[in-house]
């Protein structure tokens, strides 16, 4: 019987759903604080955790943090009462399996649980092949364009590129880098499928059949990012109970994907650089070589030459992995490419909720291709997945789709939080947010209304640096100095 743990300050919902698993067949516990949940994993072993992003002790990011370093092969799914982008692509990214908003719906939130442990029973199947979002599996659909699928991968999961410009490109420059060894950097916004780019590299090269291995370098802090990539042997530092084999060493024969590498603190460069130079690992704590042949592919949403610049990043490891660059364009500059993704999520939907929804209703898909898409396909996946959740016939609708995509609303100062500054829409350009240029000046508000004033563009931008500079009328070195002088984390 498959355990679950549930984390949640609300007493009602840890009865609730340990009285509706318990129906479906799982064993349950329940806690109401981080701390607890903690203790409680340290003395048992839990299949799943589902758990609330905000606790009254401890964040969801800092709890995923610690039950990934106590049990790296349990799922996690967050629970919240915010239906965030970011909080979306945080979680995620920092190895939750998924994120479901508040109220719970019994048929999500039973599905979700049924993919988590699928997926963490594949996981342990093939250790450390990872799978990206973007290919998630879909039905056969006759209404659905073929030309922009490509065939099933050897895991049975399908890829979607698109048919615009910019997806077309893309296609060519995997065939063209795909069957060689060169290292390659990804580029573009969070959120448009860097690591889906990684993994189709990987499945068209001549290393397909060994691992695909996938590291996010933001969600690691210094020392476990270390025993992530370079494993370490028993006793090398408290709470290293036994040898452990790194990512490269999961990698050995195929391919790892370093996601945000330029997280990467400036030892972990060095041992990276090291690595490029050598193609040998040594686990923390040992004094032993360990051979290993990998294909390395890095993503980064950052502008790695001007880390290299600022001292941050290494210049030598740069001009290393810089054999090919592909850059990932926003799904708003592909508006061809959205209805065409939005009816994959829309397959993928139909099959974790059990649902027939058979396609949208011109306004819906009118207001889908004018939206800005702050969060690109993980935004896209998120609402169509919530929109068929509420969908009671057979077409989506535009009324179940968000309020900020089906009207665009005016902010005044009062909603900024700030004074003197106005945030409108450009009718044009629905879900663009348009700021006056005295409003953007930071010269002409005081230090309060200034830190203010970032996080609400930052906000409203979906949290892009750039797109942010851009709007507060600064460079994005200015503004990376701003995050840092104000203790704004993202």
């Amino acid at each position: 019987m498959e355990k679950i743990l549930i984390i949640d300050d609300n007493n009602d919902i840890c009865l609730l759903l340990e009285r509706f698993l318990t129906k479906q067949g799982y064993k349950t516990a329940s806690v109401q604080r981080g701390d607890d949940g903690l203790v409680l994993l340290r003395k048992e072993s839990f299949e799943l955790v589902i758990c609330d992003f905000k606790l009254p002790d401890i964040d969801g990011l800092e709890m995923l943090r610690r039950i990934k370093v106590m049990h790296p092969t349990t799922a996690v799914i967050i629970i919240t009462g915010y239906s965030d982008v970011r909080v979306a692509v945080q979680t995620v990214k920092h190895g939750a399996y998924d994120y479901v908003t508040k109220p719970l719906y019994p048929d999500e939130i039973l599905y979700t649980i049924k993919g988590a442990l699928e997926r963490r029973s594949q996981s342990l199947s093939h250790p450390k092949s990872v799978v990206p979002v973007a290919t998630q599996p879909s039905k056969p659909s006759s209404t659905r364009s073929a030309s922009a699928k490509t065939p099933l991968a050897p895991d049975g999961k399908r890829f979607i590129f698109g048919k615009s410009r910019a997806a077309e490109q893309l296609q060519k420059h995997i065939d063209l880098i795909a069957p060689t060894d060169m290292s390659v950097i990804i580029t573009g916004e969070t959120g448009t499928g860097k690591e889906f780019v990684a993994n189709a590299i990987h499945l068209k090269s001549k290393r397909a059949d060994k691992p695909f291995v996938a590291i996010d370098c933001g969600a690691l802090g210094k020392e476990l990012a270390g025993s992530e990539l370079f494993g370490h042997v028993k006793g090398s530092f408290t709470g290293a109970m036994s040898d452990k084999e790194g990512s490269f060493e999961f990698a050995n024969g195929g391919t790892i994907f370093l996601d945000e590498i330029g997280n990467l603190s400036y030892d972990n460069q060095i041992k990276l650089l090291r690595v490029l130079q050598e193609r040998k690992i040594r686990r923390i704590g040992s004094n032993q070589d360990i051979p290993v042949d990998v294909r390395i592919i890095v993503a980064t949403n950052e502008d790695l030459r001007d880390a290299v610049r600022q001292g941050k990043f290494r210049e030598d490891i740069y001009h290393r992995i810089a054999e090919f660059e592909m850059h990932l364009s926003p799904l708003r500059e592909r508006k061809a490419d959205i209805m065409i993704f939005a009816e994959h999520f829309l397959e993928s939907a139909n099959i974790q909720l059990e649902k027939e929804i058979l396609g949208f209703e011109e306004e819906a898909k009118e207001k889908l291709k004018e939206y800005y898409w702050h969060g690109n396909l993980r935004e896209l996946q998120n609402v169509v997945k919530r929109s068929v959740l509420l969908t009671q016939g057979d077409y989506i609708e535009a009324d179940v789709l968000p309020q900020e995509i089906v009207s665009p609303q005016y902010l005044t100062a009062e909603d900024t939080g700030t004074s003197g500054i106005q945030i409108s829409y450009d009718p044009a350009r629905p879900g663009v947010p348009v700021f006056s240029q005295s409003a953007a000046n930071l010269k002409s508000v005081s230090e309060n209304a200034e830190r203010a004033a970032i996080l609400k563009v930052l906000e409203k931008t979906g949290y892009n640096k750039t797109k942010a500079a851009e709007v507060l009328n600064i460079d994005r070195k200015t503004l990376y100095n701003k995050l840092k002088a104000y203790d704004i984390h993202l």
